[in-house]
């Protein structure tokens, strides 16, 4: 990066002043978008999804485990490592305790089309405490677009589809795995509804060490994808400027 013009303490909180205002101004717009975004309307969820986690098999209302709100990563799958994808990984590194969430009626699982047995060898290696679950075998990826195949479902990835992806120079997302986020409430007689689901750059609110960097002069140094998994990293390599 460029080195930060040097300037005096006055001329520093006159220009940190002025930040300030607009820093204000997005949080105000944050807010109102939050407040949209729990306004929208909800879809009934009336397919019967199967996962695979630490107690067997359980459906979608279980996953819930007695909370009114459900969040669901989407953990792409990476066959090649037959591991989690590094990405994916960076973001749920930052999911931290969950007590607080569970204090307010939401529960967090990752969803993963990783089989079970060896994505909860991964959850072990990387030392999260998070519920996680495989969706292998289940249509529950392809319903909400986190994985992309044409012979199972027309490619439908940030809402857009196949035509439009390629339009705009984004070929990688109509194949494959893909990473997103999907909200789910549950009311007293057990029905399950479809409130949020966001993808792509969706995710960037989730990622706290990416908020943290973009405190710095230095910013976020590197793309979501360049970030390796935790434990990959070398011991006395050097640092990314």
């Amino acid at each position: 990066m460029n080195r930060p013009t040097v300037v005096s303490r006055d001329e520093w909180l006159t220009a940190r002043k002025r930040l300030l205002a607009e820093e204000k101004e997005q949080t105000r717009r944050q807010d109102a978008l939050a407040a949209r975004r729990r306004e929208l309307p909800m879809v009934v969820i009336d397919k019967k999804y199967v996962f695979e986690g630490p107690k067997g098999t359980v459906g979608l209302a279980e996953l819930f485990d007695g909370q009114r709100q459900l969040i669901v990563y989407h953990m792409m799958w990476r066959w090649d490592l037959d591991a989690g994808c590094p990405s994916c990984a960076l973001l749920l590194d930052n999911v931290g305790h969950t007590a607080h969430l569970e204090h307010s009626d939401t529960r967090f699982v990752a969803v993963s089309r990783g089989p079970w047995d060896t994505l909860s060898r991964y959850q072990e290696r990387m030392g999260w405490r998070f519920p996680m679950y495989s969706s292998f075998g289940s249509d529950f990826n392809y319903d909400f677009h986190a994985t992309q195949d044409e012979s199972v479902a027309p490619v439908d990835y940030n809402y857009l589809g196949k035509a439009q992806l390629e339009a705009r120079g984004l070929p990688w997302h109509v194949d494959g795995e893909q990473p997103g986020t999907s909200v789910f409430w549950r009311d007293d007689d057990n029905t399950v509804f479809h409130t949020y689901s966001s993808y792509a750059r969706g995710g960037d609110i989730l990622i706290g060490t990416h908020n943290y960097l973009d405190l710095t002069p230095l910013g976020r140094q590197r793309h979501v994808s360049k970030f390796p998994h935790h434990d990959r990293y070398e011991a006395g390599a050097p640092h990314c400027h």
